[in-house]
């Protein structure tokens, strides 16, 4: 993230106001390489490529806060990379990682995967460190640690619905699974802070917490994301859930998160009064149907919509209801933002 604007982050986190409401993406491969002309792989597998499509994107757009900022990863494959997943990559399309596992009860041979040498993850790491110096020169640091969650990670390597059965029908199995896999996501955290002291935020993306009921929440949920949430104590504590999110809202805050990407499908006003006042909301214009899809009149008119979804602006930046879809043009962005310079007035 650009300097001035983690220093604007951590005091809206503080509980300071800002003197203007601040937009944000979650920018990543689904949208840099079509946006910047290269091909996915192109993305994955060049250094240079990645460090010039990321540097055009904050030059171009400079008032904006792209989340995590300059993120280095290679789609889903990252973590399941890691546990010996069969990676699948195309020239233009998204990765995806092979299944591990066929059934819960395999869940005892995975290996605990060691986060110094294992799957993709010294290439991300790498990445960083040959480019953190031209990083830094453009005014920007590496701020945030990033990971898939615990279920969201054991989807991939089991399937989702048999991990979902799983989660009903072998309790104390899937425990041990979950364990296993939060015990790697504390260590690749902590791997990439001692790696790069700048970072001080976490964002944690797992979208199968939306899939679960109240008691599988918190017997399969609340418990591992607490201890994730906490390993490094980071002040910007970031979780993305864009599926349905009214059941893990309302427990943001016993989490330890203080920052949520939320479906487009809740209003802003809805998040809000569950997951109250203090919790930065990330959100919340539809990405594919309208940032992608729409015209720049459309996406004024959503911006337009979410601000009066509620009544209290603050602690909120104005975003997608998601990550950056594909296909996003300059024109619908810059729409965007300054729909929300206009309304900020």
């Amino acid at each position: 993230m650009r300097n001035s604007s983690w220093n604007d982050l951590v005091s809206m986190i503080e509980g300071k106001k800002l003197s203007y409401q601040p937009a944000g993406f979650i920018i990543d491969s689904p949208w840099i390489p079509g946006w910047y002309g290269i091909s996915t792989i192109d993305y994955y597998s060049s250094d240079e490529l990645w460090l010039k499509s990321n540097l055009k994107a904050v030059n171009m757009f400079p008032d904006t806060w792209f989340l995590p900022g300059f993120w280095s990863e290679y789609g889903m494959c990252t973590e399941p990379s890691a546990f010996g997943a069969r990676m699948v990559y195309f020239q233009d399309g998204f990765p995806h990682a092979d299944r591990v596992l066929d059934s819960i009860e395999d869940a005892d041979l995975l290996p605990q995967p060691n986060v110094k040498t294992d799957g993709m993850l010294p290439f991300m790491i790498n990445r960083l460190k040959i480019n953190q110096k031209a990083i830094n020169e453009a005014d920007h640091q590496i701020r945030f640690a990033v990971a898939r969650g615990p279920l969201n990670v054991a989807s991939f390597l089991m399937g989702t619905t048999e991990f979902m059965l799983a989660l009903a029908m072998d309790p104390e199995g899937s425990h041990r699974l979950i364990t296993k896999i939060t015990d790697f996501i504390c260590d690749w955290i902590s791997w990439q802070k001692e790696c790069f002291p700048s970072i001080e935020g976490l964002l944690i993306l797992d979208d199968i917490v939306g899939f679960v009921g109240e008691p599988e929440f918190n017997e399969f949920v609340l418990p591992y994301f607490k201890k994730i949430f906490s390993v490094t104590g980071a002040k910007a504590r970031f979780l993305h859930n864009d599926a349905e999110g009214l059941i893990t809202a309302p427990r943001l805050s016993e989490m330890g998160v203080n920052m949520f990407n939320f479906s487009f499908n809740h209003s802003m006003g809805e998040i809000r009064d569950l997951a109250g006042p203090d919790v930065i909301l990330v959100g919340n214009v539809p990405g594919r149907d309208v940032l992608a899809q729409g015209t720049p009149d459309q996406v004024s008119e959503a911006v337009r919509k979410a601000f009066g979804e509620i009544k209290n602006h603050e602690n909120i930046i104005w975003s997608a209801g998601g990550g950056m879809p594909p296909e996003v043009s300059n024109e619908n962005i810059h729409a965007f933002i300054n729909t929300v310079k206009d309304l900020s007035k």
